[in-house]
């Protein structure tokens, strides 16, 4: 078994050339919307992701108010390959196991732009307030496709998903839902509504 899954992480890399992070196409910074067509195929390497929209960092969101400030717990900050992805899952599902809060994984990587557009909709006035009061969430780095991929494997089908993938587990630490048909790998053409609207399905599953 052991054998088997480092063989499909040593490949997936190559099978990712047919899904992944949408497109070569740009981003608009601003509004996270594509500045081209998404090609055909939805192909991108991370290279040449990377090389056509690495410069489009994520848009400052507004200062709050110290009275506006939403509650519940702090949305994670990009995807940092530093940390260790296993033991955040841990934690997450033993405090889940108190409040009852879902546990939302968010497979992705840095140099992925519609991981840095989800990451903009999660802080969204629609999104946002939905995550803090009904789920606890876990970003889990898979770098250039080599980081965490193992890990992945218990909980979604990256050949399919692309990135962003995201899994959302019962307090229990159950699969309720994963999006290996890589329904947010194109982040950049969605808007807030639908992203809370998959929230609000899965929150009390």
């Amino acid at each position: 078994m052991r054998r088997s899954r480092a063989l499909f992480a040593t490949t997936l890399a190559g099978a990712l050339l047919s899904a992944g992070c949408a497109s070569t196409a740009g981003v608009d910074a601003s509004s996270g919307t594509a500045t081209a067509p998404v090609t055909a195929s939805g192909a991108a390497t991370p290279a040449a992701s990377a090389a056509s929209a690495a410069p489009a960092a994520p848009a400052a969101a507004p200062a709050a108010s110290a009275s506006a400030a939403p509650s519940g717990p702090a949305l994670p900050a990009g995807y940092d390959p530093k940390r260790d992805a296993a033991a955040d899952i841990k934690a997450a599902l033993a405090l889940s196991a108190e409040d009852h809060r879902q546990v939302l994984l968010d497979f992705g990587a840095d140099w992925c732009p519609d991981c840095k557009v989800l990451e903009r909709l999660f802080r969204s006035p629609e999104v946002e307030p939905v995550l803090r009061d009904r789920y606890r969430v876990v970003s889990v780095d898979v770098g250039q496709f080599d980081h965490n991929v193992e890990l992945a494997l218990d909980y979604v089908d990256l050949r399919t998903s692309g990135i962003p993938a995201l899994v959302v587990l019962s307090p229990d630490g159950k699969v309720l839902t994963a999006t290996s048909d890589g329904a947010f790998a194109n982040a950049r053409t969605m808007k807030p509504p639908a992203v809370a609207q998959f929230l609000n399905r899965w929150a009390t599953a």
